[in-house]
């Protein structure tokens, strides 16, 4: 499914795939949300500080993703209840989905894993319909930032206004 250079490509159909959430057992995946843009937010790891700015960041710019009316998950291969104690820490409120057990293989169905064992800082952004409409796979030790989302929202916005009008 993903490029053989790494990172899944902009028009394929993105895997399908559920995730524990919460301690009580709670899956997410991009399915759940269909009929709106989903932004992947894959990271090595929850407590390393280039993660940690990169989510609040995501968190941060939550009322800009809600203009568009589009969900970000965070993907890695932490526990969920690493997971738990970073969102609390980091105030992060979106989901955190722990790729932990298989290891890494959501990661790999999207080509975001590395063969140190943790998910690479990989950006994939969905459209309605699932179709991976643009992806970027960041150096480790860079924080990508949202501009590149944003202007993959602001294309499916403009698309879905050209294709309604």
């Amino acid at each position: 499914m993903s490029d053989p250079n790494g990172l899944i490509q902009p028009g394929r159909t993105a895997p399908g795939f559920t995730l524990p959430a919460t301690p009580d057992g709670a899956l997410v995946g991009p399915e759940q949300f269909r009929g709106r843009p989903v932004v992947l937010a894959f990271y090595p790891a929850d407590w390393s500080p280039v993660c940690g700015d990169q989510m609040s960041l995501y968190q941060s710019a939550a009322p800009v993703f809600a203009q568009y009316q589009a969900v970000v998950l965070g993907v890695s291969v932490d526990s969920i209840w690493s997971h738990r104690a970073f969102a609390e820490s980091r105030g992060i409120e979106f989901p955190l989905l722990a790729d932990f057990e298989p290891k890494g293989e959501v990661a790999r169905s999207y080509g975001a894993y590395m063969a140190n064992g943790e998910a690479a800082r990989a950006l994939v952004v969905l459209d309605p319909a699932g179709k991976v409409t643009w992806s970027y796979l960041s150096p480790p030790d860079v924080n990508p930032g949202a501009d590149g989302i944003f202007d993959a929202l602001d294309q499916l916005a403009a698309d879905r206004k050209v294709m309604a009008g």
